[in-house]
């Protein structure tokens, strides 16, 4: 039976290809997660051979989960997986690799307390007997073809972010792959090193290789790749020819019939109750992620900060919450510096926080819901007498707690390590809206979260936004942002780089913005 000739309706490229000429190609892939999140929504999309070929779109695009659908992390709903045009199954990790297809998380999955032959002898075992002068002959060969400098025997916690990443990148080529998937490479670079690593994409092109670049800026896109497709809501927009493509053209596709979503209604801003001053934060490497930022959120009023993931966001956060050293500039509260100072001094002063990192920072998994959710309060009455822990208010604060948010929980007193994800977001949420501060930050409220908990949650921010507190909204949600939002600040690059009110709200300038296109 002869293979289909593959066609793109979508794309500037319309003449028909040779099923050869693809090292990839997807049709109709679908994905749906348990919560109801559409991820990919009939998605047909062609990867030619010794090509670099950039996924541009915003946080939610649907990226990252059609990539791990090749990688074989994720099954698909539905569709038909193409390489080098016969239909395959990737049912998992191996079976790409078998098909000659690897991909770099932006979170890496290397052993940190193992070396480079170590982590490299991993995915290269078949036996338990293992040829360590092969494995480094192996590592030597690919090393030089790469023109890098890489010692087996070093431990990966010893190697800065940016060879890490390219140990990442050696372990795949050991393995003979053909594709490269790469997902945000340049996130942890410098500067020097993403001029680097891309002489290096360029040479494994030349040696061959496919590369597919998962990426949000526009610029980098535009410079390294040969070819973009924009994802918009888990859809393919349009596949354009780089040379064709320009960072008007790529923010419009981008956003291109997106509306602002309905307000819930505007706030009415009192007196400022939190002040951050050219604010200057490191991140975990020691470079500047928020770079002299500054800003004002008033009581009565949401805040909101848009911009794509990495770009200082988590950084101002764990600024503003004392889990982070501030370099320079200053955090205040009302007319008090909290600058430093430690978080449960800044609980304390009434500052609300619902974290991104629920399961580290949220919640104490080994504890019950009724303790989780008195934990701001826990040493206060009615909590406490005395002292000593009253567990009876503790069981009636939770049961109110549970009832009004929704969660679901077997018994108030079970552990916080039983609820799904979901529970626990609403349990983290259910405590952080009912603690009575003067000023909320929200960082992700609703991930994880259904259409109708997300619009509980919306509505429990808009009733605390009209009794006078001050909320920070932290989201990659756009939707979400401009619905919520009485000011929408825009960060790149650990700075603000525009605000905007509903009035006169520009979104394909905001998209610009946000994608550091201007």
């Amino acid at each position: 039976m002869p293979l289909p000739t593959f066609f793109f309706g979508n794309s500037d490229d319309n003449s028909a290809r040779r099923n050869e000429d693809y090292a990839i190609f997807l049709k109709g892939i679908s994905k749906t997660f348990p919560n109801g999140t559409v991820a990919n929504q009939d998605v047909t999309l062609g990867i030619l051979k010794g090509e670099v070929h950039a996924i541009l779109g915003e946080n939610g695009a649907g990226k990252t989960t059609l990539m791990r659908i090749i990688s074989g992390i994720l099954k698909p709903d539905s569709g038909e997986i193409f390489i080098d045009g016969k239909p395959v199954k990737i049912r998992d990790p191996r079976d790409a690799s078998r098909l000659g297809i690897g991909m770099v998380h932006q979170h890496f999955t290397l052993i940190p307390e193992f070396t480079v032959r170590e982590n490299v002898a991993l995915v290269l075992a078949t036996s338990p007997w293992l040829d360590m002068k092969e494995i480094d002959d192996k590592i030597f060969a690919v090393s030089r073809d790469m023109g890098l400098e890489i010692d087996p025997e070093s431990k990966i916690e010893s190697l800065p972010v940016g060879k890490r990443q390219l140990v990442e990148i050696l372990r795949l080529l050991c393995q003979d792959v053909r594709v490269l998937i790469l997902d945000e490479p340049t996130s942890v670079l410098t500067p020097i090193e993403v001029d680097s690593f891309f002489k290096m994409i360029r040479d494994l092109k030349s040696s061959g290789k496919t590369i597919v670049l998962i990426t949000h800026k526009m610029k980098e896109a535009l410079q390294i790749s040969d070819r973009i497709t924009v994802l918009r809501g888990g859809r393919v927009i349009r596949t354009i020819p780089t040379s064709e493509a320009n960072e008007a053209l790529l923010a419009s596709l981008v956003v291109e019939g997106m509306v602002p979503a309905p307000t819930l209604g505007r706030g009415t801003p009192g007196d400022a109750v939190l002040k951050v001053e050219s604010l200057k934060v490191n991140d975990d490497r020691g470079r500047t992620a928020v770079d002299g930022l500054s800003l004002v959120v008033r009581s009565g009023e949401i805040v909101g900060i848009a911009g794509v993931a990495g770009n200082g966001q988590k950084e101002l956060v764990e600024a503003i919450t004392g889990l982070r050293k501030v370099e320079s500039g200053t955090v205040k509260l009302s007319s008090q510096d909290i600058t430093n100072k430690p978080t449960r001094f800044i609980i304390e002063k009434g500052v609300s926080y619902i974290p991104e990192d629920r399961m580290h920072r949220g919640v104490v998994l080994t504890m019950g819901v009724h303790e989780n959710l008195a934990l701001k309060c826990i040493e206060k009455p009615p909590m406490s007498k005395n002292k000593i822990i009253d567990r009876a208010s503790l069981v009636k604060n939770a049961e109110s707690l549970i009832s009004r948010f929704s969660i679901k929980a077997s018994d108030p007193c079970t552990s916080v390590e039983n609820l799904s994800g979901g529970n626990i977001q609403k349990l983290i949420v259910a405590r952080e809206l009912s603690n009575g501060g003067a000023v909320l930050i929200a960082e992700q409220p609703t991930a994880g979260l259904d259409i109708k908990a997300s619009e509980a949650v919306h509505q429990k921010l808009v009733e605390l936004r009209s009794k006078g507190v001050g909320i920070l909204l932290v989201s990659s949600d756009l939707d979400e942002i401009m619905r919520l939002s009485d000011r929408i600040c825009v960060i790149f690059g650990g700075k603000i780089v525009g605000e905007f009110v509903p009035e006169n709200l520009d979104i394909e300038r905001l998209s610009r913005l946000m994608l550091g296109a201007e």
